[in-house]
């Protein structure tokens, strides 16, 4: 099964995909249902993309995403480091990291969030 949250990097300064950057996927909120500071890393694949998050112990994004009752909000973060990823580059950065914050909604279709990145600035939306 697929991970019910996805994302996809361009970098702007090149206009390519922003293949081997790293992100956490944080869940942000304490609920009765669900743990928090549960977090997943990824490293983008060669086309900038995070179709499936890891986590140090044997929990999936899945189950996390089952102890949420249907309909509710559930705030989730991913921070990028795009800081260091653009130094091994030999370019210089603003940004430290770039943090998106949003909300998922339990039994809706899963979320992608496309994230444009450069080194002086970065847009996000919700994708399809």
């Amino acid at each position: 099964m697929a991970s019910p949250i996805t994302c996809h990097v361009l970098n702007t300064l090149s206009g390519t995909p922003a293949a081997g950057l790293k992100a956490t996927l944080t869940l942000l909120s304490k609920s009765t249902s669900a743990e928090t500071n549960v977090n997943f890393h990824a490293v983008t694949n060669d086309d900038g993309r995070v179709k499936e998050w890891s986590s140090p112990s044997s929990v999936t994004l899945s189950d996390i995403m089952e102890r949420f009752a249907a309909g509710e909000r559930i705030p989730w973060s991913i921070k990028f480091d795009v800081g260091r990823w653009y130094e091994e580059k030999g370019i210089e950065s603003f940004w430290p990291e770039v943090e998106v914050k949003f909300y998922v909604k339990k039994g809706e279709r899963h979320y992608h969030v496309p994230v444009l990145v450069g080194p002086w600035t970065y847009t996000t939306y919700r994708g399809s």
